[in-house]
């Protein structure tokens, strides 16, 4: 799998790349699916977020902005396309999970997904749309090196 275009939160003001799809889940239940036209946007859609509150209230995800292609008619979607009602941002109430946003410099890049690895991961916990927690990680450049390992030579092409 190629590595993918993230999707966008806006958070303190800033835009920070996402390494996760919190409308993947409503898409699935809905049964809706988008054209790619990228092996780089395998999903169809690219989507902004933005986290609402402050922390001293709830803070709220909330899906502010959507570019996908019709899987039918290859038009182009925005948000009110599918939120019809929810012109200005739409709270992801159906999402539970955890949102990985990547930090800092790259370490390493790994062609596939979003497996690339930073120098830091600050990771949000959400229950039902709500923040519930975040926390940082800071990573390492990983000890093996997946180029580096011995291959069988019966696994070898041409011997």
């Amino acid at each position: 799998m190629t590595a993918q275009i993230s999707e966008t939160l806006i958070y303190g003001g800033k835009k920070i790349a996402m390494c996760t799809e919190p409308l993947a889940c409503y898409l699935r239940q809905s049964d809706i699916e988008f054209e790619s036209n990228s092996t780089a946007l395998w999903r169809g859609y690219e989507g902004t977020w933005e986290l609402r509150g402050t922390e001293e209230t709830e803070q709220k995800l909330y899906l502010v902005g959507l570019s996908a292609l019709d899987k039918e008619t290859n038009r182009k979607l925005d948000l009110k396309d599918l939120f019809p009602e929810y012109p200005l941002g739409v709270f992801a109430h159906w999402f539970s999970g955890q949102i990985r946003l990547p930090q800092g410099a790259q370490l390493k890049y790994i062609h596939m997904g979003y497996a690339s690895i930073y120098e830091y991961d600050l990771f949000m916990e959400f229950s039902r749309g709500v923040l519930t927690k975040q926390y940082a990680i800071h990573n390492k450049l990983p000890e093996v090196n997946v180029d580096d390992i011995e291959i069988p030579a019966f696994m070898k092409k041409g011997e």
